[in-house]
């Protein structure tokens, strides 16, 4: 019989953060593949090895260091995870969603939560920046959401609403600072597939028809389960990879990495000035 994460269990793991750290983080920051680096800009930096917290799942992927960041960014207490785990990884989805969990718990109440995502729309290239403004969880419609389980009455209710999933607040903001510091966001659909092969030409048309713009192995567990908290969301994708409708390309991990040093500079932009604004 499986058993389920507890309240109990995501509290010691926050109780032993509060040891360590002396700031409580207001704004969480999740990094995707290749953005890690982002995490350097922060300033009276703690850090604490993931292994170090009982539980916690421990990333197996190139580009996820598996630290958790605290300090100030932009005048705000931050918790920024340098990197994260999925599920084709080989752990449940309520292991997955852990880290959103312990978030909230230590009390933050804003999300940023970041992704490297190959282009379904043809007019994305690599090295831009897509504003989430919703998503197709594929992986939750074929039965693996998040919230499967006993519902954590304490964090939110049994059914919760999904009809904003990204703050649409947010979601001014950022295109108000993509106009002023002229990085050509785009803004879109993301979708989440299981992972870890790509998709075949195929699934990208199929995809595409179904109203995606970009897609990746992660985040939306992680937006389902924040959203379950009630902390509010902001969702930035870095497309790393072109759109493979014809299968004339070929997509690797190594390119998605690449494409980070093309990402890292603008999505720094956009989110100290999101801390700045919001």
């Amino acid at each position: 019989m499986k058993t389920f994460v507890t309240l109990p269990q995501i509290d010691k793991i926050a109780k032993k953060i509060k040891k360590q750290v002396s700031q409580i983080p207001e704004v969480g920051i999740i990094l995707g593949s290749g953005l890690g680096h982002l995490a350097d800009s922060v300033q009276e930096s703690q850090v604490i090895d993931a292994t170090y917290l009982p539980g916690w799942p421990q990333s197996t992927i190139q580009g996820h260091a598996g630290k958790l960041v605290f300090g100030i960014l932009e005048n705000k207490q931050v918790m920024v995870l340098q990197g994260r785990v999925h599920y084709y990884e080989g752990y449940s989805m309520d292991r997955v969603t852990l880290p959103v969990r312990v978030m909230q718990r230590l009390g933050v109440k804003t999300l940023i939560v970041t992704n490297a995502a190959g282009a379904i729309n043809p007019k994305y290239a690599p090295g831009d920046l897509m504003l989430i403004t919703d998503h197709i969880s594929m992986i939750a419609m074929a039965g693996l959401n998040p919230l499967r389980g006993p519902n954590l009455d304490e964090l939110g209710p049994r059914f919760p609403d999904m009809s904003q999933p990204y703050s649409r607040e947010l979601g001014v903001l950022a295109r108000e600072i993509s106009k002023e510091f002229k990085l050509g966001m785009k803004e879109g659909v993301y979708v989440c597939l299981a992972g870890p092969s790509f998709e075949s030409p195929a699934d990208l048309r199929f995809l595409r028809g179904i109203g995606a713009d970009a897609v990746g192995m992660s985040t939306v567990p992680e937006v389902i389960t924040a959203r379950h908290g009630g902390t509010r969301v902001v969702g930035i994708s870095g497309i790393s990879n072109k759109a493979n409708l014809d299968g004339n390309t070929v997509t690797t991990h190594e390119e998605v990495l690449e494409a980070g040093n093309l990402i890292v500079p603008k999505l720094e932009k956009l989110i100290c000035e999101l801390l700045k604004r919001s």
